[in-house]
């Protein structure tokens, strides 16, 4: 069974789509049932469902 991931404000997820503008990674912003995600390619900030982020995650790093 895969390893869950721990998702923490502040990390940079790589989701499965892209954004229009190309960026495939976000930043979490917030953590809860919904997270608020900030497109690291044009800043753009969104609400996910977490199903949805664990779902779509093909990734996660934390910042350096």
């Amino acid at each position: 069974m895969a390893e869950k991931l721990i998702f923490e404000v502040g990390d940079i997820v790589k989701l499965k789509k892209p954004h229009p503008c190309g960026s495939q990674e976000w930043e979490i912003l917030r953590v809860g049932a919904d997270f608020r995600l900030k497109c690291m390619g044009c800043g753009h900030q969104v609400m996910v469902t977490r199903k949805l982020v664990e779902k779509n995650a093909r990734g996660l790093r934390k910042p350096s």
